[in-house]
């Protein structure tokens, strides 16, 4: 496999070794010297901006595993002009996903998106050259964000999660991947943004 998009056709064509390879192929691929050129971010701005649909289409829990996995090692590269939140549907139905590494992928990725929607709270007199979006944009964004993950907690919440102080010490299970995305949100936004949105 010498691409990226060969490594994905694997991923989701391949037996359940070659899938494995490829999905563990991807990050050696995207860090090579070869990879410094335009058409290879082109590439996967398409894998990113397609993977909801072509993840409907998988059925296989290690092939799903295996696709997720290497969205989440060239996720950071995709183009958020647009729609910087029109992946979030797609990663809140991976976070209530059984397999915890696709759990992991999903909390990995919604992170990694909190930094640049959070740049205005955190440098309120600085103007990122990286986000298109306004800062108005990214308070519904966050609020949105904010809303969702405590009512996906609120359903995966059980009895038993009342004997653990603290996060790390839960089990693992989807309750704890949502908790830990709600941590890192409240720690870029501060303690002030997240009561000023709790009280919308």
């Amino acid at each position: 496999m010498n691409t990226i998009k060969e490594c994905f056709n694997a991923i989701l064509n391949g037996d359940k070794e070659k899938s494995r390879q490829a999905a563990r192929e991807v990050r050696k691929l995207l860090y090579s010297s070869s990879a410094n050129n335009r058409d290879i971010y082109k590439e996967i701005s398409i894998l990113i901006d397609t993977a909801p649909e072509n993840y409907i289409r998988v059925f296989e829990d290690w092939r799903q595993e295996n696709f997720v996995m290497a969205i989440s090692v060239i996720y950071f590269l995709r183009n958020r002009e647009n729609d910087p939140d029109f992946l979030f549907p797609w990663l809140f139905h991976l976070l209530q996903h059984q397999n915890g590494y696709i759990r992991h992928a999903a909390v990995k990725m919604i992170c990694h998106e909190i930094g640049p929607l959070t740049y205005h709270i955190r440098f309120p007199n600085d103007k990122s050259d990286l986000n298109k979006f306004s800062p108005e944009q990214g308070d519904n964004i966050l609020y949105s964000l904010f809303v969702n993950l405590n009512e996906l907690s609120r359903v995966l919440w059980q009895p038993k999660y009342r004997r653990y102080k603290y996060i790390d010490s839960l089990p693992a299970s989807p309750y704890k991947s949502v908790q830990m995305i709600l941590f890192e949100l409240e720690n870029s936004c501060g303690k002030k943004y997240m009561d000023r949105i709790a009280y919308f």
